[in-house]
C-alpha cells in the first residue's frame, strides 16, 4: 500500500489583519510546493488561512492574498457577532415580527449543544447557541423570532405558531438547521430545528 506525502506546507510567521468594519481578521499565508499554479482561502476558526504557490513570485503574493481574503469575508455569513448585535438584531425583528416585545438580554451561549435557543420568559432572557455565529443572517433571524415569541407565548401551540410563522423564512431556515444538525451529529436532536425544548 502506497501512502501520500504530507503536504509540504510552509508558514510564513507574518500574520496581517483584514479589516471587516469594525472588527479585524487574522490572516496567516501558507506557501505550498504542490500547488502549481492555484491559491486557495478558507475559513479556520476565527482566521483565515490563504494557501499560494511557492512559486507565485513575492511581488504578486500581497494582491493575490487581499483578492482571496475580501472575496472571503463578502461571502461568510457574520462571522463574528457581540452580544450587543444580537441584542440589537433581535430588538429589530421584534419591532418587525413579535409586536415590538422585548427581552431583558439577548447573549450568545456556549454551553447550548442540544438546541439552538432558548427563553426564559419570567427572566425575559433569551439564549442563542453559539453554534449559530456561522449561519446565514436569515437562518439566525428565524431562531432569534421564535425565541422573542417565546416572550409572548411560553408554549409551543397555535398562538404561538401563528407569531413565529409571521417570519417569511421559517420553512427555509426549519430545513436548514436540520441540515446543519447532521452535519454538526446531533441527528438525535428534535427534528424542527428551531425547537427549544
Amino acid at each position: 500500500m502506497t501512502t501520500r506525502p504530507a503536504p509540504a506546507w510552509h508558514t510564513i510567521v507574518h500574520r496581517g489583519r483584514a479589516g471587516t468594519g469594525d472588527r479585524a481578521v487574522a490572516v496567516e499565508v501558507r506557501l505550498s510546493s504542490r500547488r502549481r499554479t492555484c491559491s486557495a482561502a478558507h475559513w479556520d476558526g476565527d482566521q483565515i488561512v490563504v494557501v499560494l504557490p511557492e512559486r507565485l513570485p513575492v511581488s504578486g503574493r500581497g494582491a493575490v492574498v487581499e483578492e482571496l481574503v475580501e472575496r472571503l469575508l463578502t461571502r461568510r455569513p457574520s462571522a463574528v457577532r457581540s452580544d450587543a448585535e444580537l441584542a440589537e438584531r433581535a430588538s429589530r425583528l421584534a419591532d418587525r415580527y413579535v409586536d415590538g416585545v422585548r427581552a431583558e438580554s439577548v447573549r450568545w451561549a456556549t454551553n447550548q449543544r442540544r438546541r439552538w435557543g432558548s427563553c426564559s420568559p419570567s427572566s425575559r432572557d433569551i439564549r442563542i447557541s453559539d453554534r449559530l455565529r456561522q449561519v446565514p443572517d436569515w437562518v439566525l433571524d428565524a431562531v432569534l423570532v421564535h425565541e422573542l415569541a417565546h416572550l409572548l407565548v411560553a408554549r409551543h401551540g397555535p398562538s404561538f405558531r401563528a407569531i413565529v410563522e409571521r417570519y417569511p423564512r421559517l420553512a427555509e431556515a426549519d430545513t436548514f438547521l436540520a441540515g446543519y444538525s447532521l452535519g454538526l451529529g446531533l441527528a438525535s436532536s428534535h427534528p424542527a430545528a428551531l425547537a427549544d425544548q
